[in-house]
């Protein structure tokens, strides 16, 4: 049963959708007015109207969905990539994540949403301004419970100890690998997101310092190309979400 303060999302016929929170209060559409108080004791997967008598599905809203939403500053961390990093990382519920260049937050969202009320995020983020963007939309989103965001440069130093992972969306993540040796559990990841062949290089040329603490690394890019279904023609897209950065994972031996 939906409650005040619940986060809805309304579809409309078109598929438009809206991430509302209920509350007594209206919203306004092109579609006609929606009085978000009638939504109390409704239930998911029911439909309200507008006052132009304009249908609108209620749906309980998704991780997918306030990452469409949010609020956007710089450049976010993109959901296919995202999921390479849970997948390869192996990052579970009651993780404890060290997380540097947090942005928007997004991927700190993603990740959030991943490990769950028991788990732990710590963003190092060295702008106040993504630092407080961040904040706001992980509070919006209800994970400001298990996410501090720490306005330090991670590239001087990490305050945690026992850290099961370490993500980094930085453009020097080698400068971390040092730090890393101290925060790490045995058997932890480390994982650096970098847009650009030479920054993986230069992470690689710093790695062999350090190749007795760490497992060999791999290095993936994943593409995503969405397939076009009609009638009388199934092809692949004409376009694509192609190269966005490479992903490197080490494991702390």
């Amino acid at each position: 049963m939906i409650k005040e303060g619940d986060k809805v999302l309304l579809v409309d016929s078109r598929g438009k959708k809206y991430l509302l929170t209920v509350r007594e209060d209206e919203f306004h559409t092109d579609l006609g007015i929606i009085k978000l108080g009638e939504l109390i004791g409704m239930n998911f997967g029911e439909s309200i109207k507008s006052h132009k008598d304009k249908e609108f599905k209620i749906l309980k809203p998704r991780i997918v969905d306030f990452l469409a939403k949010m609020k956007r500053g710089p450049q976010t961390v993109h959901p296919k990539d995202a999921a390479q990093i849970v997948a390869y990382a192996g990052i579970s519920p009651g993780d404890f994540i060290i997380e540097a260049g947090v942005g928007s937050g997004a991927l700190t969202m993603f990740l959030a949403n991943i490990v769950g009320k028991e788990g732990r995020i710590v963003s190092y983020e060295i702008r106040e301004d993504f630092a407080n963007l961040a904040r706001k939309n992980l509070e919006w989103g209800g994970f400001g419970d298990r996410v501090e965001i720490k306005l330090k440069d991670i590239y001087e130093g990490i305050d945690e100890e026992d850290v099961d992972h370490i993500i980094l969306d930085l453009p020097q993540p080698e400068n971390v690998l040092e730090h890393a040796l101290n925060s790490l559990k045995p058997g932890g990841f480390f994982v650096a997101y970098t847009p650009c062949a030479n920054q993986v290089s230069r992470f690689y040329e710093r790695l062999k310092e350090y190749k007795e603490h760490f497992s060999r690394p791999k290095t993936i890019e994943c593409l995503v190309r969405e397939q076009e279904v009609k009638k009388n023609c199934f092809r692949p897209s004409t376009r694509m979400l192609a190269h966005t950065g490479y992903l490197t994972f080490l494991r702390k031996l």
